[in-house]
């Protein structure tokens, strides 16, 4: 059971990671659900909400809408990163396209480009609209499939956690592991992608994985891939290849498969849950009616309200030789105090925590 106990002085504990994390608050299942990303270059500073007002993301920004009528039910993120003095050219603009290509998978299909400034909206248009115009940006096209980019949060103007405790994390991963990478890792200050409350915080791509309350001891463990699973568990945030219930499931079943879980390709679902009472059940099956981004939203968090949760993941190794699947059941596990944001006058709120109480293999 984690601990619902909260850190008496509130006023010495203002930062919302630190109270979270003091009060037992599991980060895992908190990692959004996203099939496609797009992230750009734009230079700091920026506001609480960078794509607004800016003139070299404002055509990005009608593109974005364009795109979401197009395909109401697919979740696209946008993100920004700050370009970097070794990686970056004066005048272009670097844009990466990262997307889901099939049920099964392990990583997200990777583009990179890196365009003149004026061909931003047109690079950006023919990545999400008009496919087919993108071999008019061949030239552009950068080779960086075998390069990992992990993006770390130092938003401030979000919430001054992120600034506090990632710009430092990020110093440390720039300097002391892409310094010795050989080129192969990329390490990035990014915008706020939530979370904020478990800060300092990444995304790790190609594999969309999630992860907060970073500290050093535990870093060599996340990028070398390589030691005890068991001491990378509290700061897993989850796969965002996943939903929320299907990602606290995922966390068991990788501890339990070992290293080699990161090459399967995988998916999940949710096969049964607690509805809720009634009303909650026929207000979720009214949004299901409902074509539209919000209704979606609203959907998924009504399904997260549920105390129990059965799911299912299926796994195939890369040559599909191992094939099979977990169920696992997923449930409330008491409550744990935290901060959504950092601030003297923020007040704590109870957050469900979960536990794997069942996990089956079926072969």
């Amino acid at each position: 059971m984690i601990t619902t106990e909260l850190v008496e002085n509130q006023t010495e504990c203002t930062y919302c990671n630190v109270f979270s994390k003091a009060n037992g608050v599991d980060p895992i299942g908190t990692a959004p659900t996203v099939e496609q990303w797009l992230i750009v270059e734009v230079p700091q500073p920026w506001t609480s909400n960078p794509w607004k007002n800016h003139p070299l993301l404002e055509p990005v920004v009608e593109l974005l809408k364009q795109w979401e009528q197009l395909n109401p039910k697919i979740m696209l993120r946008p993100l920004l990163v700050v370009p970097d003095e070794d990686y970056s050219k004066p005048g272009f603009v670097r844009v990466f396209h990262y997307s889901r290509l099939n049920v099964l998978f392990s990583q997200l299909e990777k583009l990179e480009y890196l365009v003149p400034e004026a061909e931003l909206s047109s690079v950006v248009n023919a990545l999400l609209i008009q496919p087919q115009q993108l071999e008019n940006f061949a030239e552009y096209r950068q080779k960086t499939q075998d390069i990992r980019e992990v993006l770390v949060c130092t938003h401030t103007d979000v919430d001054r956690a992120c600034g506090r405790f990632g710009y430092p994390l990020y110093l440390e991963l720039r300097q002391k592991y892409a310094v010795s990478s050989k080129n192969k890792l990329r390490i990035w200050q990014t915008n706020h992608f939530g979370g904020h409350q478990f800060a300092p915080t990444l995304i790790d791509f190609p594999s969309g994985r999630f992860w907060g309350h970073l500290e050093s001891d535990i870093l060599d463990l996340l990028i070398n891939q390589n030691g005890n699973l068991v001491d990378l568990k509290p700061y897993y945030r989850g796969w965002s290849g996943l939903g929320k219930f299907e990602q606290i499931a995922e966390r068991e079943i990788w501890k339990k498969e070992g290293w080699h879980w990161l090459q399967y390709q995988k998916s999940g679902r949710v096969i049964r849950q607690d509805q809720g009472g009634i009303f909650i059940y026929i207000l979720k099956q009214i949004l299901r009616l409902i074509p539209l981004p919000q209704a979606k939203f609203l959907r998924k968090r009504l399904e997260q309200k549920a105390t129990w949760v059965d799911v299912r993941i299926e796994y195939s190794s890369p040559d599909d030789k191992v094939q099979g699947a977990y169920e696992a059941r997923v449930q409330v596990n008491g409550k744990a105090l935290g901060l959504l944001r950092s601030g003297e006058q923020v007040k704590p709120k109870p957050i469900e925590q979960y536990q794997v109480s069942r996990l089956v293999k079926v072969n």
